[in-house]
């Protein structure tokens, strides 16, 4: 049976719940530097499916994949570039056995890490690797694409073109966002989060949002800023726990699953209509959040 859009239950008013972070899990599970988070769609798929179905049992409404760096370019940096297609359809695949009928699939789709500015890429090279990930996605059973921690508008409108010119997909872009000294809140590449609503909306996406790098608290007056832009279209929300602190060389995220409950229905009052989190989230965070906002 055919699953309804995810836009279309959020226009009924329904505060949705996503996933939590996939790589600061993966790194729990034995991941070390240096190894290819994406190919252990292939080498430990049953890790995989654990972390997937983990959110699943916690409440989600629609959980991501392990394809952030499937991109042929990040795969690239470990020789695995001409195993995109198949590594991209793998990830979707697992995520889609652990969602099964009831839950959606929003297939992670990260930046490339090459640089339109530097001329290392050009916009059509760019395009066709964003086209051939998402339609391995599609095959491996998304629902939609979620092109995430973007900080390029021009980046992130070629793979907001791509999948939603070559599949069925719907599609969500989320910008990550610093707050600066004086200008407030912009990406890495200095875009304001009105500028990156507005060009995504206006590149074809379905959802918007941010993610990564700030807390609930900094959200929350993101969400703020892109609602001043534009009041209609869906905005999605994956927070990490906090700012993370260096303890002992490495990065602890210090907000438990009680202090982002706390401040989720804000959140939600803010305007955002999906809400779930990056790095440092957990299942036990996205439970908490799931039962406060249904209070």
């Amino acid at each position: 049976m055919a699953r309804q859009k995810i836009v279309d239950i959020v226009k009924t008013g329904k505060i949705l719940i996503s996933d939590g972070a996939w790589g600061t899990y993966l790194q729990k599970k034995g991941l070390v530097p240096g190894e290819c988070p994406e190919l252990w769609c292939m080498e430990r798929p049953d890790d995989v499916f654990d972390i997937a179905k983990s959110y699943v049992d916690a409440g989600s409404d629609m959980i991501g994949t392990n394809s952030f760096g499937g991109s042929c370019y990040k795969l690239g940096h470990y020789g695995l570039s001409d195993r995109s297609a198949q590594i991209n359809e793998a990830a979707a695949g697992i995520s889609r056995t652990a969602a099964g009928e009831g839950i959606w699939v929003i297939a992670s789709v990260g930046p490339t890490g090459i640089m339109l500015v530097l001329e290392e890429v050009t916009e059509e090279e760019m395009y066709n690797a964003f086209m051939a990930q998402a339609m391995a996605l599609e095959r491996g059973g998304a629902d939609a694409v979620c092109i995430e921690t973007m900080s390029d508008i021009e980046e992130a409108c070629i793979a907001i073109r791509a999948a939603k010119e070559n599949t069925s997909l719907g599609v969500i872009c989320t910008f990550t966002f610093d707050l600066t000294a004086h200008s407030g809140y912009r990406t890495m590449m200095g875009a304001s989060p009105g500028a990156a609503l507005d060009a995504a909306v206006k590149a074809g996406a379905d959802i918007v949002g941010t993610n990564c790098g700030n807390g609930f608290a900094r959200m929350i007056d993101i969400v703020t800023i892109m609602r001043e832009t534009n009041n209609d279209i869906p905005i999605l929300v994956h927070a990490n726990a906090g700012l993370p602190q260096a303890v002992d060389g490495r990065d602890v995220y210090p907000e438990t699953p009680e202090d982002m409950a706390r401040l989720a229905p804000a959140l939600a009052r803010a305007g955002a209509n999906i809400i779930g989190g990056c790095c440092g989230t957990t299942p036990a965070h996205i439970r908490a959040m799931k039962k406060a906002l249904a209070r």
